[in-house]
């Protein structure tokens, strides 16, 4: 993957939004497909149609606990003129070797067991005297505690049509009938109907590998003691939780020191893992933002590397971005600022897009819709700059939540949605209808 040709290089140039998240899908491809088990296949989407081999359900089966009955047979029976049958035996869920009802006769069956020739309904035990010689009962003694149960007389309470309590065979779905259609997102529903129609294994195409690390000397992981001068590495944590909300595999890497030859190093030995890479910090202009010096190195074109071009972006925050890819494999990259905010607003617009891109969806985008702006002062942005602040939206209003400020992580932990300034605006007065980008 490499960067579309611009006529200027992207650090000379200010990019829109628009034009960087276009540029980088135009570069991006759905993964291959691959065959999965049906567990390891959830969240994916389903590359081929797949149809049905065998009619849903495959014979007549009873939905009720009770007897397998011929209609003729209980057509008058009432509480005070009960059908009195006898009964033939058990029919199981599973049952091979069925009983055949014959006139006169019931067999006692259970959900999910198939109908015996001859049955043409299912009275419900609740109908029934069970067997027992009284009054209507309410369920079956186990088999192990009563055997005699199987055999006897039953009398019968209520009439019962044709067909009443039996699923009928193919009556959900039948042989040679498209069960999923290719481009399906595979949920528990879709994978039971897979098991229901025998399939063990579908082709998908698989959910991306992402590979976060975040760099940085000041950073400490959680649980380890601070010196001064340091602060714990919350992106890292932000961005792997973010990309398996996408619905990608992630991993994370610990934080990397800020030293080029370390960065690199660890770069390259997470290539072998990796279908996409995301990096945070070191991406502006400080003497110690080597994330540059080692993706250039990394993703040298002359060493078939594809390149990596580091741009300035008309948004606040997350004004600095990377994009290209690196490694013989031509592994996507994007390299996010360093800031809280600022990377977990840059996941949202530009890593989220191709995580659901790789993995073949239509929809790659957050929801979008329209708020009414409850504030206490209007809202200011900066000319020029796309602005994204935190909001809390509830019942088509947006309220803002903390500052502008890009390191405010306790406000981004309240919000659920980015409330979004043109470029074009640089104050928005309450009441005012504004763009709402949905986080939940």
């Amino acid at each position: 993957m490499s960067a579309a040709a611009t006529p200027a290089t992207g650090q000379d140039r200010l990019w829109s939004v628009d034009e960087h998240l276009q540029d980088i899908l135009a570069a991006v491809r759905p993964l291959d497909p691959i065959e999965l088990q049906l567990l390891d296949a959830l969240g994916c989407v389903l590359v081929d149609d797949v149809t049905v081999p065998v009619s849903l359900p495959p014979f007549d089966n009873s939905s009720m606990d009770g007897y397998a009955v011929r209609v003729a047979d209980v057509a008058g029976a009432s509480e005070e003129f009960p059908a009195v049958l006898t009964v033939i035996g058990d029919v199981a869920a599973g049952a091979a070797g069925l009983l055949r009802v014959g006139p006169g006769q019931a067999a006692r069956i259970m959900t999910g067991a198939p109908l015996p020739p001859g049955a043409e309904a299912v009275v419900p035990v609740e109908w029934t005297d069970g067997g027992l010689g009284g009054g209507p009962v309410s369920g079956m003694r186990a088999r192990s505690l009563a055997p005699e149960g199987a055999s006897g007389q039953v009398r019968v309470h209520r009439l019962a049509g044709a067909g009443a309590h039996v699923r009928a065979k193919g009556s959900d779905v039948q042989a040679g009938e498209l069960a999923l259609a290719a481009g399906t997102v595979l949920g528990p529903p879709q994978i039971a109907l897979l098991a229901a129609i025998g399939r063990g294994a579908v082709r998908v195409r698989p959910r991306p590998r992402v590979v976060v690390l975040s760099t940085g000397s000041e950073l400490v992981q959680p649980d380890e003691e601070l010196a001064d001068g340091q602060i714990y590495d919350s992106n890292s944590f932000a961005l792997t939780a973010a990309a398996r909300d996408a619905g990608a595999i992630g991993y994370r890497v610990g934080a990397v020191a800020d030293d080029a030859d370390t960065l690199r190093s660890t770069i390259e030995d997470q290539l072998v893992r990796a279908d996409l890479m995301v990096t945070t910090g070191g991406v502006s202009v400080g003497a110690y933002d080597v994330v540059k010096e080692a993706l250039t190195a990394v993703g040298d074109p002359d060493e078939g590397g594809g390149g990596v071009e580091f741009r300035k972006l008309a948004m606040q925050p997350g004004k600095p971005q990377g994009f290209g890819s690196i490694g013989p494999a031509h592994t996507p990259l994007l390299a996010l600022p360093g800031n809280p905010v600022s990377s977990y607003v840059s996941f949202e617009l530009f890593v989220r897009p191709v995580i659901r891109t790789m993995m073949g969806l239509e929809d790659v985008h957050r929801p979008r819709t329209r708020a009414v702006l409850q504030a206490d002062k209007s809202l200011t942005s900066p000319a020029g700059r796309r602005q994204f602040l935190r909001g809390r939206y509830a019942d088509g209003t947006v309220t803002p939540v903390g500052g502008a400020g890009s390191h405010l992580i306790a406000a981004l932990a309240q919000a659920d949605a980015l409330i979004v300034v043109p470029e074009d605006d640089t104050f928005v007065e309450p009441g005012a209808e504004v763009e709402v980008v949905l986080l939940g």
